[in-house]
């Protein structure tokens, strides 16, 4: 997978790019990326990238020369993802992550001041994402955000390719609790059915946490996730358990 950055600050994703599962995924050559700082394509002597919005209003909006120029050197095709981060797209997700770990070549359009010429948004861009209701400075950390989502969902990444299928929200559910050495710490113990060697029984248990975590604190999950009978069975007696203690 290709990864191109389009950015005025290259600089803020050097650590992260450099460290852990994404050097470890460069290294291997799973995943190559790049950042462009789009004033290089500025088409001004000042390298002015932003300008007041016609009809008046705050803030500055980013222009669409350098944009379009710096899109133009790109090795892009029809194929390729270019993701705006913007508060008005889509919520990212899981679901969008396991989409786009399947991407040949992916294009991050990170703005910043007040927003992007909307030519950018109507011409440029396949994707507009968001990280959540609220407004960040920047498309960088989002970005970055994503792809370490992304890049660990590519087979070869992670060293044990079972390790993402756990994770939360990957099967519509919240992950199982976690227990590891010592057996004992402090007078609390380890689930004994985690020491039993009944894989069987393991599996069920870790099911049901899954549900009862997703309960407690994601219930709207519960409400897309398709319960199976013993799922449906099994919430209500804990909800009638916790009913009468």
């Amino acid at each position: 997978m290709k990864i191109d950055y389009l950015t005025l600050f290259p600089e803020m994703f050097d650590d992260v790019l450099n460290q852990s599962i994404l050097k470890r995924a460069q290294d291997k050559n799973i995943i190559e990326v790049n950042t462009v700082n789009f004033r290089d394509y500025a088409e001004n002597k000042h390298n002015q990238v932003d300008d007041y919005p016609y009809g008046g209003g705050q803030g500055m909006v980013l222009k669409p020369e350098p944009v379009f120029n710096a899109m133009k050197d790109l090795k892009h095709t029809d194929k390729t993802r270019v993701i705006l981060m913007c508060p008005q797209g889509r919520p990212f997700s899981q679901a969008i992550a396991e989409e786009l770990s399947e991407a040949e070549h992916i294009v991050f359009i990170c703005g910043h001041y007040e927003g992007y010429d909307e030519r950018i948004r109507e011409n440029l861009v396949t994707d507009e994402i968001s990280m959540g209701d609220y407004v960040l400075t920047g498309g960088e950390l989002p970005a970055m955000t994503m792809t370490d989502a992304i890049v660990r969902l590519i087979p070869g990444v992670l060293g044990n390719e079972q390790s993402h299928q756990d994770d939360s929200f990957s099967d519509g559910l919240l992950e199982f609790p976690q227990y590891t050495r010592p057996r004992e710490y402090k007078g609390m113990t380890v689930p004994d059915v985690l020491l039993s060697g009944n894989h069987a029984n393991i599996e069920k248990w870790r099911h049901e946490q899954k549900l009862i975590r997703t309960l407690h604190k994601r219930p709207d999950l519960l409400e897309k996730y398709q319960l199976s009978d013993k799922d449906k069975e099994f919430l209500e007696s804990y909800k009638n358990q916790l009913k009468n203690n």
